[in-house]
């Protein structure tokens, strides 16, 4: 298998809340579930494989858990071609973090490489926008569940 190393999704966003608490709200499912999948198999623990669920989507994936630098990475593998997903964590100061999403290793080519970017980029937005929502203003706003409503997929408009 080939891959791209070149090519990477980048994603960020600052979020008013000391690093702790942000890096647990990737860690734990119970508050994760709060803006981004809706079920998981356990807690994010290095060498372990946790099933998160998108439930309204009737999807879900197999996430490895490479790696766990408290309060500063965590680095995964998950999909189908596996790409690597790091979330890595700054803090700037006792009360704000800095969140960025890296995706690599895509093994895509062509149109279906440029249709993996747009979906990691937008995805992983999503998810920082409803992190930031949720940690910031206790705000559920089901970004992940409204991004493709069961009408819009049902006409094949997505």
């Amino acid at each position: 298998m080939t891959t791209n190393n070149t090519i990477r999704v980048e994603t960020q966003m600052m979020i008013r809340k000391p690093v702790d608490q942000v890096f647990q709200a990737f860690i734990d499912p119970a508050i994760t579930t709060n803006f981004w999948f809706t079920k998981s198999s356990g807690l994010l623990e290095a060498g372990k494989t946790i099933t998160w669920e998108w439930e309204m989507y009737g999807v879900s994936i197999n996430v490895v858990v490479k790696e766990i630098i408290p309060n500063q990475k965590i680095a995964t593998e998950w999909g189908d071609p596996a790409v690597a997903v790091d979330y890595e964590f700054t803090a700037l100061d006792a009360h704000r973090t800095y969140v960025v999403i890296k995706s690599y290793g895509f093994t895509q080519t062509g149109t279906d490489l440029i249709e993996v970017i747009k979906d990691n980029t937008g995805g992983f937005t999503t998810v920082l926008d409803g992190l930031k929502a949720y940690l910031e203003y206790n705000m559920r706003l089901n970004l992940i569940a409204d991004k493709f409503p069961k009408e819009v997929m049902a006409h094949g408009n997505q």
